[in-house]
């Protein structure tokens, strides 16, 4: 790496993901628990808390008390943001009135068969959806963060093709949307497709900060990193343990980026940022959760 590169790592952020890990836990976790656990996840100083989300409650019933969680959290000793998931403009009216919230993510699909299973709208009628949503968020002065899910291929035989990805990027950089995580929903992408795709995205979209969020096996997790990296990447979401994944994978063992993982790795890499001496409280109160 060269000195630039060192230097870029004052740039890297990390994004802990609790409402990823606990949306698809069916026993309803109480809202005081929540609570506990995101206020300790505060602690250590991740830069963004994806802490909750603003969906229907007959499609994720566990997040339908996430207005009660972010009315909750001791917000007085950190410079984490809170980020809360949407899927339309209703949501993201009620979002925006939290001052607690900075970033409202959309969940955008590069596959059509799956824009329409997670959000009932084909990829067009999201775009519309996300084209109100963001100019909801500049008059509210919110940012908003759209996921690229099955960035990396999908199982339904959509075409893929990274420069549907490319096209994508473009359409939402016209409408002024400045971040995009690029998500591996079910665990497809290799190492040299996530660094090819990575690689694409920095070249072209210099404007736009674009992030991995990965649904990995325990056994590749460090290529994948490795060679992101390499090629510029310096936004990354997890999920204590990996806790959660896509419901659509149907592999048990494909979770999410543990976020301890993402942690010790950039400490390697001489990055100090994050308070570590709070990850065994995490891990501890994770356990009455996660069971």
């Amino acid at each position: 790496m060269t000195n630039k590169d060192h230097n870029s790592l004052d740039d890297l952020k990390i994004i802990d993901c609790p409402r990823d890990a606990m949306q698809g836990i069916k026993t309803f976790i109480p809202t005081e628990l929540k609570i506990r656990y995101i206020n300790a996840l505060l602690k250590i100083g991740f830069d963004t808390l994806d802490c909750g989300s603003f969906v229907s409650p007959k499609a994720i019933p566990q997040m339908r008390d996430t207005g009660e969680v972010l009315n909750g959290l001791d917000l007085s000793n950190t410079s984490t943001e809170l980020l809360c998931i949407i899927a339309n403009y209703r949501g993201a009216k009620e979002a925006v009135e939290y001052p607690q919230i900075r970033y409202l993510g959309f969940p955008f699909s590069i596959s059509e068969t799956f824009q329409l299973r997670n959000t009932h709208a084909t990829r067009e009628e999201a775009f519309e959806r996300i084209r109100e949503i963001q100019d909801l968020c500049l008059r509210k002065n919110k940012d908003l963060v759209v996921y690229f899910s099955m960035c990396f291929g999908n199982p339904y035989g959509d075409l893929w093709h990274p420069d549907i990805i490319v096209y994508w990027a473009e359409r939402f950089k016209a409408i002024g949307v400045k971040i995009i995580s690029l998500s591996d929903t079910i665990g497809m992408g290799s190492p040299s497709l996530i660094g090819q795709v990575v690689q694409t995205m920095k070249g072209d979209f210099n404007q736009i900060e674009f992030g991995l969020h990965l649904h990995t096996l325990q056994d590749n997790w460090k290529e994948k990193i490795d060679t992101a990296f390499s090629f510029g990447c310096l936004r990354y979401d997890g999920a204590i343990k990996g806790y959660g994944g896509c419901p659509m994978a149907q592999n048990d063992l494909i979770g999410n980026m543990p976020t301890e993982h993402l942690l010790n790795y950039f400490k390697d890499k001489g990055v100090n940022k994050f308070k570590l001496e709070y990850l065994p409280e995490v891990l501890e109160i994770s356990n009455e959760i996660f069971l």
